[in-house]
């Protein structure tokens, strides 16, 4: 946590020493002030000088406005710093994880990545927010303040070395319990988001299956697990608070007890009782402050080491320390043997998978269910690495192309059609920022999405909420479509992307992109054969190698695995015409 913390406030080291500056004016100043109360009664109320309590009355009153001046602007300072600190950590969390593979990604699990960049950061800003005020103000309160305790009277004094131990330790006993408990927490939380994302992404599929009273009691469970372990956390410290009040009044008690003997001794003016009392009550105070921060530190500390858990994750896949560009022009794609398995698996998902496609092409990719159809899109794509092979874009190694030039050169199209929220028109621009509105209109004509926008109030637009939640599946595709298209790239890929359309609005589609993706590399994975039966090449994945590579017609007569995919859904007479 003390390495997050000072690496994300170094750029704010003029304002740390403003912040220092102030709030050290602010405790020595307080220090002060007990001091001037004890001259007002030693020698003004008991020697009846009225002039001098008014004289040394105004001094404090001014010291006192002063110090709320300092005060606010401290705070204004601290909560600048603070506010800027979450800020950066946020940023620099996103773009670590934009920066992850799918691998990493499901490491840690979305839910998790959201919790970690939003209530895991604000749990070290509040930190931060309080230790920029308090872990100044409070040792310098507590060290100044036994300065002057002793100051005043040596004997009195000597209460300190009795109630001080006592709260540390009870701070320390409560303080070590806490910290594993609030890591559980955090972790608990985790589990809340994780049933609730799943259940507002499933929510059709669990009222389809009358499994409504089943989720809510899965959820019930998160939550009396969180409530549980949350409580823990507040047994722990509502007996803190009681304990330190207790040290604290009954630290009061025996100063005006033992005081109170030494005044009528003689040993010490009633004014320097008075002080002695107030810088006691400084002193408990501070470490009252310095508590309050230390029932924070245990949360804040188990969630800066999740924040840095994602900091420090390295991703699997990264841009090559020696890049190699791609030609200017030219679209083909070259699998060499490629094979895939994900960690932890005992079976590789893709074995020695080796197949070309040329720019004007159009290869389908066709299997059952597992076969390594959407595992062979994010090896072409470099979502994954492949285990062994090699994947070339027109001739050189996908793994040797920084990220980004990578996928400038695809218009993919995935198999979970996703749309952002905001219009129609900046959906489709998302494949290219700069595209005109005649550009954005063409790409629609050509995913036959033309016809259903026309008809809606606004146009291009027109509302999309998140994910596309208020269009229809068909629509969400053709829209996603869309979105590859304007991209004008020189390989498109689109992952069962036509699964959702009717057979006429396929047809349609499939006709206007040839005319469109011409000379462009063209990969479709399909399942219904109408959509793939006239591509320039098919390939047939079973259990994640290559049963066959051809035409229709060829695969048909020479490939088994083909024949029977194809007479699932046709009959022998339309498989042949």
């Amino acid at each position: 946590m003390i390495q997050l913390i000072r690496d994300f406030l170094r750029p704010y080291r003029t304002s740390l020493v403003v912040i220092i500056l102030l709030v050290t004016t602010q405790s020595l100043a307080n220090l002060y002030l007990p001091f001037l109360n004890a001259d007002i009664i030693n020698d003004g109320v008991v020697t009846g000088d009225i002039g001098y309590i008014v004289e040394v009355g105004v001094l404090m009153l001014g010291i006192s406005l002063a110090l709320g001046v300092v005060a606010i602007i401290a705070v204004y300072f601290s909560a600048r710093t603070a506010m800027g600190f979450g800020r950066d950590v946020r940023r620099s969390m996103f773009h670590a994880v934009e920066s992850f593979s799918l691998q990493e990604v499901n490491k840690f699990g979305k839910p998790s990545l959201i919790t970690r960049n939003t209530n895991d950061v604000q749990q070290v800003q509040m930190l931060v927010l309080v230790a920029l005020t308090t872990l100044i103000a409070a040792p310098i309160t507590a060290i100044g303040g036994v300065i002057m305790a002793l100051r005043t009277n040596v004997q009195l004094s000597a209460l300190l070395l009795f109630i001080v131990p006592i709260m540390a330790v009870v701070i320390g006993a409560i303080v070590s319990q806490a910290v594993p408990l609030f890591r559980s927490v955090q972790t608990k939380i985790d589990g809340i988001n994780a049933v609730l994302r799943e259940n507002l992404a499933g929510i059709r599929v669990i009222r389809a299956f009358v499994r409504t009273r089943s989720e809510e009691a899965r959820f019930e469970r998160a939550n009396d697990e969180l409530t549980d372990t949350s409580l823990r956390v507040a047994r722990l410290f509502a007996l803190m608070m009681p304990a330190l009040m207790l040290i604290f009044n009954l630290s009061s008690v025996a100063v005006i007890w033992f005081g109170g003997h030494l005044v009528n001794s003689g040993d010490i003016q009633i004014g320097d009782l008075t002080a002695f009392l107030a810088y006691i009550m400084q002193i408990l105070f501070s470490v009252m402050m310095a508590v309050m921060l230390m029932t924070m530190v245990p949360r804040a500390a188990a969630s800066a080491e999740r924040i840095q858990q994602v900091l420090q994750t390295s991703p699997g896949i990264s841009d090559p320390a020696d890049p190699k560009s791609l030609p200017p022009s030219g679209a083909s794609i070259e699998v060499r043997n490629a094979s895939f398995q994900y960690p932890g698996a005992q079976d590789p998902v893709l074995c020695d998978v080796s197949f070309e496609i040329r720019p004007g092409q159009f290869t389908a990719v066709v299997g059952g269910t597992g076969s390594g159809k959407t595992t062979l899109v994010n090896l072409i794509t470099r979502l994954y690495d492949v285990s062994s092979g090699q994947i070339a874009i027109d001739g050189v190694d996908v793994r040797a192309v920084p990220q980004e030039k990578l996928w400038s050169r695809f218009g993919l199209v995935p198999q979970q059609a996703f749309l952002f929220r905001g219009s129609i028109a900046s959906n489709v621009r998302f494949g290219a920022e700069d595209a005109s509105n005649e550009e954005v209109w063409q790409a629609l004509q050509i995913a036959q999405a033309d016809s259903f926008v026309t008809q809606l109030a606004d146009g291009l637009d027109s509302e999309i909420d998140q994910g596309g939640s208020n269009v229809s599946g068909g629509q969400r595709q053709r829209l996603a479509i869309a979105r590859a298209v304007v991209r004008q790239a020189p390989i498109y890929i689109f992952d069962d992307s036509f699964s959702a359309l009717d057979y006429t609005t396929d047809a349609r589609l499939r006709a206007a992109l040839r005319q469109h993706t011409r000379d462009s590399a063209v990969l479709v994975v399909a399942q219904r054969i109408s959509t793939i039966r006239d591509a320039d090449q098919i390939v047939v994945l079973d259990r994640g190698t290559v049963a066959g590579i051809g035409t229709h017609e060829s695969l048909m007569a020479d490939c088994e695995t083909y024949r029977e995919i194809v007479l699932s859904q046709l009959t022998e007479t339309e498989a042949e015409a």
